[in-house]
């Protein structure tokens, strides 16, 4: 079964909703950026309605024609290469955002502006857009709107039950912990291909939309659709992957803003690409507490038990016990000379994305906090903009709370 499909039946799995969602107005939700992940979305956005969840899709966005008409057809809704198009539409209560890293902040500014509600998906921005992340997380809290980050791995109920037994004092003071991963794949041809290799920028194609506020260059069919390979758009493990793996640790912590960053690795294995393969970066908070987050693209073996696809599940180190996840157990086992017995906590829920999807609609209705929140998306996404600008500088990288500012 493919992510796709999975994602599909795991929706159309869930129980119909009851009278109130059934009669509930549907919320309208319109997508931007119509590659593979967006499109990803708005089939588990399908399947949920077909599970009875009061929510249509309204729209289709891409600068690329082709995506868009095709994204358009296959849910019968209209298309447009002009994202101000489905902002300006007041039909459309949120909008999902599944674009090229360094326009998800601009675009999101964008909607919340607008008056839309937003999932966006990970990273919150590019690695040297952290003025842009500031300003998206000022906006979310003078508007009221709702954001929700596409780090669907706190649907798990492992991490929310793992912050409670942390808050309840049963690790003692935390102190240590490890998260990272693992995969391989170079994002190239082979993850992700070139569509049309005679593609050209013009009418079919917005190139200048592409850019944004990179550095500006001449088109480059390579760039355009396989953009994940190139600093200018991205940042390899390190944005792409580390938020899964970071914030769930960030939220069982209940840690604030990094006080420093180092961080080591580099193209070691994929040559082709600009972005590191490899990544690893240790982050203190002022709380007295070192995160280590480890990874590579070169080996999708981890050293502890996988909690997510590639994802390496974490350990937490307190003064009193290490907090760990055994098959679908937390488990908390004393350290020497605590005399404490080993407890174990079975988790009630895995991962699951349509119910991420579920908690951004509740949150649209109600008006209450989404549990991937700006908040935790501004904490976790300094902390790798930190490691990506260690890692560049090869130095350790400041962060001066007062002035809300990274120092070099």
């Amino acid at each position: 079964m493919t992510r796709a499909t999975g994602a599909i039946a795991a929706a159309a799995a869930l129980p119909a909703m009851g009278r109130s969602a059934e009669s509930a107005k549907p919320l309208r939700i319109a997508l931007i950026g119509c590659g593979g992940r967006g499109n990803h979305h708005l089939r588990t956005i399908a399947g949920l309605r077909t599970a009875g969840e009061a929510v249509e899709i309204a729209g289709a966005c891409d600068i690329y024609r082709p995506r868009a008409e095709n994204t358009a057809k296959a849910h019968g809704v209209k298309w447009t290469m002009k994202h101000t198009e489905i902002l300006s539409d007041p039909s459309i209560d949120a909008v999902c955002i599944a674009t090229t890293d360094h326009t998800h902040g601009p675009l999101a500014i964008d909607a919340i502006r607008a008056g839309k509600d937003v999932y966006c998906e990970k990273p919150l921005t590019h690695w040297r857009q952290f003025e842009v992340a500031k300003l998206l997380w000022q906006e979310v809290k003078r508007t009221g709107r709702v954001l929700q980050l596409g780090t669907q791995g706190l649907s798990d109920r492992a991490w929310h039950q793992a912050a409670d037994i942390i808050k309840a004092g049963d690790i003692g003071q935390p102190i240590h912990a490890e998260c990272g991963y693992f995969r391989v794949g170079d994002w190239g041809e082979r993850g992700m291909p070139i569509d049309d290799p005679q593609a050209k920028p013009g009418a079919d194609l917005n190139w200048e939309a592409f850019l944004g506020d990179s550095p500006k260059r001449e088109f480059d069919v390579s760039r355009f659709f396989r953009w994940r390979m190139y600093e200018d758009y991205a940042g390899g493990p390190v944005t792409d992957l580390f938020p899964h793996s970071l914030a769930p640790v960030v939220h069982m912590l209940g840690v604030g803003m990094p006080a420093l960053v180092a961080a080591t690795g580099g193209k070691y294995r994929y040559q082709e690409r600009e972005v590191p393969d490899t990544f690893n970066m240790l982050i203190d908070y002022p709380q007295g507490i070192t995160v280590a987050v480890l990874g590579t693209q070169a080996n999708d073996f981890s050293t502890t038990a996988l909690r997510g696809a590639g994802g390496r599940s974490p350990v937490i180190r307190g003064w009193e016990a290490t907090l760990t996840i055994e098959g679908n157990d937390l488990v908390v086992r004393p350290i020497q000379g605590i005399a404490k017995p080993e407890k174990r906590v079975p988790i009630s829920r895995g991962e699951s994305e349509p119910e991420h999807w579920k908690d951004f609609f509740a949150c649209i209705r109600s008006r209450a906090v989404p549990e991937a929140s700006i908040d935790l998306g501004f904490r976790v996404q300094t902390a790798t903009q930190m490691g990506m600008l260690s890692l560049r500088e090869r130095k350790t990288i400041l962060f001066d709370e007062k002035a809300m500012q990274i120092r070099l």
